[in-house]
């Protein structure tokens, strides 16, 4: 009877301990405020500003899900301390909130183009994750490609380098471009070669993988992310997606581009011979190709004897290690026939055995004839 009643009153104040602790200073009614789009806590709907901001101030945990929202591709904090450690330069470059109120981009800056230029929210999966350079996107250094710009030019200078190009007309053309399609390939794979030319190389291949999450056999995309793992010395990875480009090329398009990144590849690797035979192929494509013909002549300047002696030492390497395997063998066998017990001839023996032979042979023959 004391038992039951001993276990009564535990589970008694076990429960009591739960209500207390629900109702605890440090648990919070949590309900969305749909006039400012806001989580809020439900205590503090009917109090005023400063009531609602010492309630807040008390959580931080709370503090800052209540003085954050989510704007564009990021979510950015307002409130009373910043703990969001990435919002800042993300409130330089849009400064579309001030003071908690939304403001007009011309107001700003006196733009009206003066969004942010990125290929919107960040893909989950596409086939070629798995390669390192495209899995460690964020961790690449910025390597600007001011080459690229020539995709973008009408008239193109390869004596002379990037003609005259004006960087800001390109990305307010983009940006132009972006509001009117926001969801095209092409886009993706022109803002992806914008930031090549600025040298955001996470922002080039986040926008290549967008690209290539709806178009996977894009050939120009491929070649352009190939282009981007090449410059940062991932050169089995630009070799695959080069090669891949190869493969899915429309037949009735030039694929000059493809040999020639090839051939700079092999060279980048040390495999001048490859590296000439795809060379040649690009300037068969594009005689007037130049960077192909200077790629050409720099194989081509390469002193032979420099391979032939790397040659000449491998062959002398393997002619020295087939002679210790024969001489070894030699010594070996020379060994074993020096060791070998020579036998005697013993007269003694031989008599016994000549008598075991003569005794045997009678017996033999008289259980035969039984």
């Amino acid at each position: 009877m004391g038992i039951s009643c001993y276990l009564a009153c535990l589970v008694l104040y076990i429960f009591s301990f739960q209500i207390i602790a629900t109702n605890s200073r440090t648990s919070n009614i949590w309900k969305l405020d749909v006039d400012e789009g806001l989580i809020v806590d439900g205590k503090t709907l009917s109090q005023d500003d400063n009531e609602k901001s010492k309630v807040s101030e008390e959580d931080a945990v709370f503090n800052i899900i209540t003085s954050t929202v989510y704007y564009g591709n990021t979510w950015t904090k307002h409130g009373f301390d910043m703990f969001c450690t990435d919002c800042q330069p993300y409130e330089q470059q849009r400064p579309a909130f001030v003071n908690g109120e939304e403001t007009n981009p011309t107001e700003a800056n006196g733009e009206s183009d003066d969004e942010y230029l990125d290929c919107g929210k960040a893909v989950n999966f596409t086939y070629y994750d798995n390669l390192v350079g495209v899995a460690r996107r964020h961790r690449h250094p910025n390597v600007p490609e001011p080459q690229v710009a020539l995709i973008f030019t009408k008239k193109k200078s390869y004596k002379n380098g990037v003609t005259e190009f004006d960087i800001n007309a390109l990305e307010k053309r983009l940006k132009k471009a972006k509001r009117e399609k926001p969801k095209s390939v092409q886009l993706y794979n022109q803002i992806g070669n914008f930031w090549r030319i600025k040298g955001d190389t996470r922002q080039s291949i986040e926008c290549f993988r967008r690209a290539l999450a709806v178009s996977p056999y894009n050939a120009e995309v491929l070649l352009n992310l190939a282009r981007v793992l090449f410059t940062l010395q991932y050169l089995d990875d630009a070799i695959y997606l080069t090669r891949r480009s190869l493969e899915v090329q429309p037949p009735d398009r030039n694929a000059w581009q493809q040999y020639f990144t090839l051939g700079e590849i092999f060279k980048a690797y040390g495999h001048y011979q490859e590296a000439a035979v795809h060379l040649k192929h690009a300037l068969d494509l594009r005689p007037d190709f130049e960077p192909a013909v200077a790629a050409l002549k720099d194989i081509e300047n390469i002193p032979e004897a420099s391979v032939h002696v790397y040659t000449l030492l491998i062959i002398v390497c393997l002619v020295m290690g087939v002679l210790l395997v024969i001489l070894s063998s030699v010594d070996s066998g020379n060994d074993v026939e020096e060791h070998k017990t020579h036998r005697h001839f013993n007269r003694a023996m031989a008599m016994r055995s000549l008598r075991g032979v003569s005794f045997s042979g009678p017996r033999g023959r008289k259980k035969g004839g039984s």
